[in-house]
């Protein structure tokens, strides 16, 4: 990878398939609350622990230093856009709660929660890769673009054991032969 939103875009395919996934398991009417637990870890800990931290604490914050609010503007539409995110996961959690618990009609909130998150975060993704990204390319510099990617290696080196970029992948690859096919 040579610039810091290419490996952000590289996490957005990755984090894109797990949308899909989702969208299956509820068209196909999955019960598997196991599954329904991996996909929340993974957003948890991929999407949002892995990816949104080199996002939220180290890519927007060199934009800010670049002119860009992160109280208006396309900065600020993504981090609303991450909270809206976290909303939904906060839904699926409690409605597998409640699965767990015996309430069978709670599927239908996770479903719900699973649909919204997917196409917020298609919708995002879309967002980032297309405008975001190409207005940080114009602004960062090759040398700030290699000190992002750097400090991006510490992130991904304090992953969550289990959840490191590579793992996640190699878990939604799992579900997706599940759920894919």
């Amino acid at each position: 990878m040579h610039t810091a939103t290419q490996n952000l875009e590289n996490d957005h395919v990755h984090i894109l398939r797990l949308t899909y996934i989702m969208e299956a398991m509820a068209e196909k009417g999955s019960t598997n609350a196991d599954h329904f637990d991996e996909v929340v870890s993974l957003i948890r800990n991929f999407a949002d622990g892995l990816h949104h931290a080199k996002e939220e604490d180290l890519l927007f914050p060199m934009m800010g230093e670049k002119g860009f609010s992160p109280e208006q503007g396309p900065v600020a539409v993504m981090l609303h856009e991450h909270i809206q995110g976290r909303n939904y996961v906060s839904g699926m959690i409690e409605g597998i709660a409640q699965f767990r618990a015996g309430n069978t009609e709670a599927v239908n909130n996770i479903y719900a929660n699973m649909q919204g998150y997917a196409i917020l975060l298609q919708n995002h993704i879309s967002k980032e890769n297309n405008i975001l990204f190409r207005m940080a390319d114009q602004v960062i510099s090759p040398a700030e673009q290699q000190m992002l990617l750097d400090q991006f290696a510490e992130v991904e080196n304090k992953a969550i054991p289990g959840y490191n970029a590579e793992n996640s992948i190699a878990k939604i690859d799992l579900l997706a032969s599940e759920y894919l096919q």
